[in-house]
């Protein structure tokens, strides 16, 4: 999986792979986010807030946990 750096005060990278978006925020902390169309991810590499569009487009409707870094 390709991990993406993004340019945002409270995202370092994302990534995606079979249905599952990773984020690591500022802080160091990864999650998963699971059943997250691809679609979904495209809009977010596209927005012009990617904090704002977790917040709002992401976190309401998928389910989020604590992770590993995927690189590991």
């Amino acid at each position: 999986m390709e991990l993406i750096p993004v340019k945002s005060s409270a995202i370092l990278k994302v990534g995606y792979a079979e249905s599952n978006l990773f984020i690591e925020f500022v802080g160091g902390e990864w999650y998963k986010y699971a059943d997250v169309p691809i679609t979904v991810f495209e809009q977010l590499l596209r927005a012009p807030s990617k904090g704002t569009f977790v917040n709002q487009r992401i976190k309401p409707y998928y389910h989020g946990e604590p992770c590993l870094n995927p690189e590991l």
